[in-house]
């Protein structure tokens, strides 16, 4: 445990640690300055320079962005940052592939059931749909 606890000590992990905490402080404001919204489909980098980085997950994303530029600038201001200007990039993020679809099979007892009531339905649309249903449920 002692040789855990010395590498936990380490300078290298305390800037790494710094810098984290700097990020979640940085995340957490846009969060209260942007709207809902944008805030979902951005993140940002931190304060540098006098400048904020905004990362934008798509292109509307960034032009919505870029058009609230002069009111987020306000907001800023008002919480008491210095920031002359803000960056916009687009880093789109890579979306998982869909799960697949499961499928679900009725069991004998309810097709039997909608058989029947298939039959007393004939020739009418609730029929009709029934027929088709059951069509699927075979394959």
């Amino acid at each position: 445990m002692q040789r855990f606890n010395t590498l936990l000590t380490q300078p290298e992990l305390n800037e790494l640690n710094q810098r984290t905490l700097e990020a979640q402080a940085s995340q957490k404001l846009w969060a209260e300055i942007a709207p809902d919204g944008l805030a979902n489909h951005s993140r940002i980098s931190g304060i540098k320079n006098k400048q904020f980085t905004v990362y934008a997950n798509n292109n509307a994303v960034a032009a919505k962005i870029k058009l609230l530029i002069p009111s987020l600038l306000i907001k800023l201001e008002k919480q008491g940052y210095e920031v002359t200007a803000i960056r916009i990039k687009v880093q789109a993020k890579s979306n998982p592939l869909p799960a697949p679809k499961s499928t679900k099979s009725l069991s004998s007892e309810a097709v039997s059931q909608l058989q029947k009531l298939e039959l007393r339905l004939s020739g009418t649309t609730l029929g009709d749909s029934l027929t088709k249903l059951l069509k699927n449920a075979s394959k």
